[in-house]
């Protein structure tokens, strides 16, 4: 897992984060580790150390190792354990263009989004953004059907795991990732970006954090499509 750097991450499933949450994610994208405390035990945990899912609040809480082995396994109760593992996801759509015929349909104002089920079984796309993680109002049955019919997707954890999906620049990434990559990624999006457009300084964020997760997944250049 990343360093935390400060503040308390939160992080909400709904359009239109909320202040608190959009302040927390530039803990995300900081520059200077430090050691963070166990907001559970008040031990040391570390600059890298895991997280858990306080289902109360939606707050990204920092865990010991002690800590978090509690919660291992847990899938009902307040907190959940966050994986740790980045997934490419192969068998969504071999040459994207399925893929790419539904996002057509989504009103995401960038070809950059990544999918949540709640615990009330509902699919909700993301998408990142200057202002914050922002929800898709638009109904997700025809994603529900593609997403089905992916055996890789098919094992996503409600809550705490999300699909991740760019089609920037050309480039076609999907990946399962941690919930709180995608705020961090969020995070990135939101204190890099400059202007109207978003600069060069985001572009080249969003291209290392999906060489990142692309090197976490155990992937080559040659693995995905470009």
């Amino acid at each position: 897992m990343h360093a935390d750097h400060g503040l308390k991450a939160k992080h909400r499933e709904e359009s239109g984060s909320g202040e608190n949450a959009l302040a927390s994610l530039r803990r995300f994208a900081g520059s200077a580790p430090q050691i963070e405390r166990c907001e559970l035990c008040g031990a040391s945990a570390g600059t890298i150390h895991p997280h858990l899912l306080d289902r109360t609040t939606r707050a990204i809480v920092c865990a010991c190792s002690a800590c978090a082995l509690l919660f291992a396994n847990q899938q009902e109760g307040r907190y959940l354990r966050i994986p740790s593992d980045v997934r490419a996801v192969g068998d969504l759509a071999s040459t994207g263009q399925e893929v790419c015929l539904e996002w057509e349909a989504l009103p995401l104002p960038i070809d950059l989004a990544f999918f949540i089920r709640g615990a009330d079984g509902r699919l909700r796309a993301m998408y990142p953004s200057p202002a914050g993680a922002v929800e898709s109002s638009l109904p997700l049955e025809s994603i529900e059907q593609l997403l089905a019919s992916s055996p890789s997707v098919a094992g996503m954890q409600p809550e705490v795991e999300a699909l991740l999906v760019s089609r920037m620049a050309g480039d076609v990434a999907e990946f399962l990732v941690p919930i709180d990559e995608c705020y961090r990624l969020t995070g990135l999006i939101r204190v890099k970006w400059r202007g109207l457009s978003g600069g060069t300084e985001v572009r080249i964020a969003i291209r290392d954090f999906f060489a990142e997760m692309r090197t976490r997944a155990g992937m080559v250049a040659g693995e995905f499509h470009a």
